[in-house]
């Protein structure tokens, strides 16, 4: 197994502009970098904390991925994103051990990673992703 760390935390919002700034007051984030994903149907928002990253996540509408979580859970934690060299390589390591997997292969995330989901009911109910940058 070839996991680094914990990339960051996904937090599912309402609004991303507003989560920011109330970030920034409470905990002293920093904006690192937003995004707009359209395939995916986000908009990304990469705050530091620290030597720690928090990922807000909005939806670009209700029937996105993003949009059905908000509108069956509220906002909160969305995911915990780990670190890996080979998002591939572990997808194929973990499929070879049966593991649930949402993605099959590597896709194209936020900031420039690749990224891969591992299905909740695999990970003690929680979604989790894994993520190369570049």
């Amino acid at each position: 197994m070839a996991v680094k760390g914990i990339h960051h935390v996904g937090v599912a919002v309402d609004d991303v502009d507003g989560v920011v700034e109330l970030y920034r007051r409470l905990f002293g984030a920093e904006l690192e970098e937003r995004e707009l994903l359209e395939e995916q149907g986000v908009d990304a928002a990469s705050l530091r904390v620290g030597d720690s990253r928090i990922e807000l996540l909005g939806p670009l509408g209700s029937e996105t991925p993003v949009g059905r979580f908000l509108a069956d859970r509220g906002p909160g934690m969305h995911h915990v994103a780990f670190a890996v060299d080979d998002v591939r390589g572990e997808l194929e390591r973990l499929a070879a051990a049966g593991t649930e997997l949402v993605d099959s292969s590597p896709r194209r995330g936020a900031f420039g990673t690749t990224v891969a989901f591992v299905h909740p009911h695999a990970a003690a109910g929680v979604l989790a992703e894994l993520v190369s940058d570049g």
